[in-house]
């Protein structure tokens, strides 16, 4: 059997898993690896160091099903295919997927939200391999992207799917962990890209206000400015069922203000946040919160990332404090830096895509959260 018939596509695994068909995911990664990012439900064996050193035994005390076939993951694949050598000699269906988990940061899954007396119908659409959150919206035979973070084809094709035109796409601020992909989007659909309004990014594009209203087929979204992880971030809230908060609230947590901040190290974007999350808190408690990312793989369930903000209070202490405690405590609990943020904020201040493979520019957790 060659290289390429002992290996697995992303797109194969994610299909495998969308299906719900029988597969054991192997990830033989170190522990702290693992602790960073894995696929949804696999299987965990610390063995990356015996296999590096060329150890042939590590896999003779595992029991694994032979029912199935056996999915074996790495970083980037090439150590996870020594353990796939070793898995076939001993007579499993075991194959390498392609890329590892630097690859696998581009799955996807998606799950319907359900908005009652909305008259727009929603699906999420999640990065499970790196926990960015988009949607499709659509009513009236049109459609809304926001946040695409995934191949514009991703989203053309799920509202063709539901017989829907993408006429609108918007971001719910600049970026710092993922690029992009809402102005590519807008150009293949032929739709109007929306973003809110500021000087950074340098490409043509229709600023939105505080206040102001887009209209999708028979739904509306309505623009709250809502400064703090960023001085441009907008949250949308949709027929006033569902507010898309992008990196502002999380259902968790709260979106960190430090990254491009300037000498004040983000004090004055937290006291912005604080502003702006109040301002949320004044939203019927049955509103459902739609975040732009999971601070976990998102499994493929078909249950949405969501929480109405009733929920999300009660589980965000920071919520509850006034301003001054507010900043101190968010400022003394700000997570390790994103990976590349630097680049990739440079990318999509210019509307650009990476020259090259995405998932070397976006490899690793998303860190925008505050907990």
């Amino acid at each position: 059997m060659t290289t390429t018939e002992r290996a697995i596509s992303v797109a194969q695994l994610r299909d495998i898993l969308e299906r719900g068909e029988p597969v054991t995911v192997l990830d033989i990664r170190k522990a702290a690896d693992r602790a960073e990012w894995a696929i949804p439900g696999s299987r965990h064996l610390d063995i990356y160091d015996a296999l590096k050193a060329g150890a042939t035994s590590e896999l003779d005390s595992a029991t694994l099903p032979q029912d199935r076939p056996i999915v074996t993951v790495c970083g980037m694949g090439q150590t996870a295919a020594l353990a796939t050598v070793q898995l076939r000699a001993r007579g499993y269906d075991a194959r390498t997927l392609t890329g590892g988990m630097s690859a696998w940061s581009l799955a996807w899954n998606t799950a319907a939200v359900p908005l009652p007396g909305s008259a727009a119908r929603v699906l999420q659409v999640r990065r499970t391999g790196k926990g960015c959150l988009s949607y499709l919206l659509g009513a009236g035979g049109q459609a809304a992207v926001i946040d695409a973070a995934l191949d514009p084809d991703v989203y053309v094709t799920l509202a063709h799917q539901a017989g829907w035109a993408i006429t609108t796409v918007l971001d719910t601020h600049i970026h710092a962990d993922h690029l992009s992909r809402s102005r590519r989007l807008a150009q293949l659909a032929g739709a109007t890209l929306y973003l809110p309004a500021q000087e950074r990014a340098t490409f043509p594009f229709t600023a939105l206000r505080d206040g102001e209203t887009i209209v999708v087929g028979n739904a509306r979204l309505v623009a709250w400015h809502t400064p703090g992880h960023t001085p441009e971030a907008i949250t949308y809230v949709l027929d006033g069922r569902a507010a898309f908060t992008g990196d502002t609230l999380f259902l968790a947590g709260v979106g960190r203000p430090d990254l491009e901040a300037g000498a004040d190290g983000g004090r004055a974007r937290a006291t912005a946040l604080h502003t702006s999350l109040q301002r949320l808190l004044t939203l019927p408690p049955e509103t459902l919160i739609l975040p732009g990312h999971s601070s976990a793989p998102i499994a493929f369930n078909g249950e949405p990332v969501a929480a109405t903000l009733a929920a999300v209070r009660e589980r965000t202490s920071a919520l509850a404090l006034d301003r001054e405690t507010f900043v101190e405590t968010i400022l003394g609990r700000i997570p390790p830096t994103p990976p590349n943020h630097a680049r990739i904020i440079a990318l999509n201040e210019a509307g650009e895509l990476f020259a090259g493979d995405p998932a070397e520019l976006e490899a690793g957790a998303n860190r925008c959260a505050v907990a």
